[in-house]
């Protein structure tokens, strides 16, 4: 589909946003910043990640627009064969951070998606983590004129490594919220989601919405489950005033004083922040140390964006 230039802002957006909020969550990941605690890029944590690293967050959504940048549709097929590879890559490389749950799926280099489906399958015990989510904001930007594809590669993607409904349910509502702002500019795909699925996903996310919108981080501690993950970037992003720039950095702020596991809720909402705002809202200085596996930095997150969009590589 064609993009305006404030569309095409808002879609490199995705992939900035999320990979700023993920390396200003990194230094204060297990812990609870209080209200004064000025919160930057100042690397560290418990993996000692450098000012500006991102994370294994953004790591699995650079995996995703790799091959989303192709031009390959990644929701089935050799697509998803493909961003079952780009992880085992990932993996290959020994990083510093992985999530309980995608170690034990990917620690087996399945071949292809529907193997690595089967190994999530296979997964005994609570398995409704926050890390299919984390990733899933790419998925959006190669369906942007295709609700109901975005919908099932979000579902499709998360079920490499994430076995449970609400998992695959929570991905399914932020690619289309993210897709929706990419589109218009605004927030309000978040709740309509709730109004293309079924009845009973519909009654199960509105109370938690509406918690999300009228609680504190009190409320939805746990944020290595989705759900309060969820709730927690949610709760950032509509209880902070302002736009553009100061709303995306303040909301960025508070999903990392909310604390838990900052550097995840602070990559979900950036996703959806940068979707709404673009990447002219990403302060320039942070913009300027983001970097990251493989090697890239917010040129390649911009570029990446492009081609996920126009199925193909960037004009030169």
């Amino acid at each position: 589909m064609h993009l305006s230039a404030q569309q095409m802002d808002r879609a490199a957006g995705v992939l900035l946003g999320m990979a700023a909020g993920d390396a200003l969550g990194a230094g204060y990941e297990f812990t609870y910043p209080s209200a004064g605690t000025n919160i930057d890029m100042i690397g560290g944590g418990p993996f000692a990640w450098e000012p500006g690293e991102w994370t294994d967050d953004t790591a699995m959504a650079v995996a995703i627009a790799e091959v989303a940048a192709t031009g390959v549709d990644i929701g089935c097929g050799r697509g998803l064969d493909a961003v079952a590879a780009q992880f085992v890559r990932w993996y290959d490389t020994d990083p510093k951070d992985i999530g309980n749950q995608t170690r034990s799926v990917l620690r087996g280099r399945a071949g292809d998606a529907a193997t690595m489906q089967a190994h999530a399958r296979a997964l005994t015990g609570r398995k409704a983590g926050n890390g299919s989510l984390m990733r899933t904001a790419p998925v959006a930007l190669a369906y942007l004129d295709d609700r109901a594809g975005c919908l099932e590669a979000a579902a499709q993607i998360s079920a490499l490594t994430h076995d449970d409904p609400t998992a695959e349910q929570a991905c399914r509502l932020w690619s289309h919220a993210i897709r929706h702002a990419v589109r218009h500019g605004s927030f309000d795909g978040v709740r309509g989601y709730l109004e293309i699925e079924p009845s009973g996903v519909a009654d199960f996310w509105r109370p938690l919405l509406d918690e999300a919108e009228g609680g504190t981080p009190a409320d939805f501690a746990h944020n290595g489950w989705v759900v309060h993950a969820l709730q927690t970037a949610w709760w950032a992003i509509t209880t902070t005033p302002g736009t553009g720039e100061v709303h995306l950095r303040a909301a960025l702020e508070a999903a990392v004083r909310a604390g838990g596991d900052t550097d995840t809720t602070a990559a979900i909402a950036g996703g959806l922040l940068g979707a709404r705002w673009g990447a002219a809202s990403i302060p320039a200085r942070w913009c300027r140390i983001l970097h990251g596996w493989p090697g890239h930095t917010a040129a390649d997150l911009t570029r990446l964006a492009q081609e996920a969009v126009r199925g193909g590589p960037t004009p030169r």
